[in-house]
């Protein structure tokens, strides 16, 4: 093993991981804006919207999110969208993420027994009260963590945009490759990297659990 090598191409893979960092933190927010959107739409009254909550979660889940990727990177320009490679990682990952999310927030809130909103009934609760104040609370315990695992697959996840040239761990590690002609070194790098982040996020996710359950 060369650790001369490591040594002198941490730099570069630390900047790398902040590019990391920051696709997965934008990616999670739009996913879970998507989420929420999605599972509203999936537990709505009406049909249609319903019926629009499904095909986005049938079509973002049923279909490879580096195609996904590519579509709108590569097949955006023709229909008028112009996006850079780092806008298109973030927007890529997080509505494909988001479908997942959708799921996962409304397995959290069908989950609550259906006593709880009939005795919300009883007192003169409406819908939306119902919902802010009975159903969300409860149903937040338990999506934490379900939400965490989706997290850290949106984190592995990242390395599908060094396909579309983002400089993140693993577009650097295969650029460093194809001029030191050391695979193991530069994968190690990348992956001891991943493993940190996953390793914070995990225990950030566990502490936020902690505190929800608590309150």
């Amino acid at each position: 093993m060369d650790f001369d090598l490591i040594y002198q191409v941490t730099p570069y893979f630390i900047q790398a991981a902040w590019v990391t960092i920051q696709l997965s933190v934008l990616s999670c927010l739009l996913g879970l804006t998507c989420g929420t959107l999605g599972a509203s739409a999936r537990l709505s009254r009406h049909a249609v919207v319903r019926y629009l909550g499904a095909a986005y979660v049938s079509a973002f889940r049923g279909t490879p999110a580096l195609i996904q990727l590519f579509i709108l990177y590569f097949g955006g320009p023709q229909i008028g969208i112009q996006l850079d490679a780092f806008e298109a990682g973030v927007i890529g990952l997080g509505i494909n993420i988001g479908a997942y999310m959708t799921e996962t927030i409304r397995g959290a809130i069908v989950a609550i027994d259906k006593g709880q909103r009939e005795a919300s009934r009883t007192l003169g609760m409406g819908r939306f009260q119902t919902m802010r104040y009975v159903i969300l609370p409860q149903a937040a315990r338990l999506m934490i963590r379900p939400l965490g695992v989706n997290i850290n697959a949106l984190i592995k996840g990242t390395a599908l945009v060094a396909a579309i040239s983002v400089v993140e761990l693993t577009y650097t590690a295969q650029r460093f490759i194809g001029s030191t002609y050391k695979p193991f070194e530069m994968f190690l790098i990348a992956g001891i990297l991943y493993m940190i982040i996953i390793y914070v996020t995990g225990r950030a996710i566990a502490w936020l659990d902690r505190k929800v359950r608590i309150v």
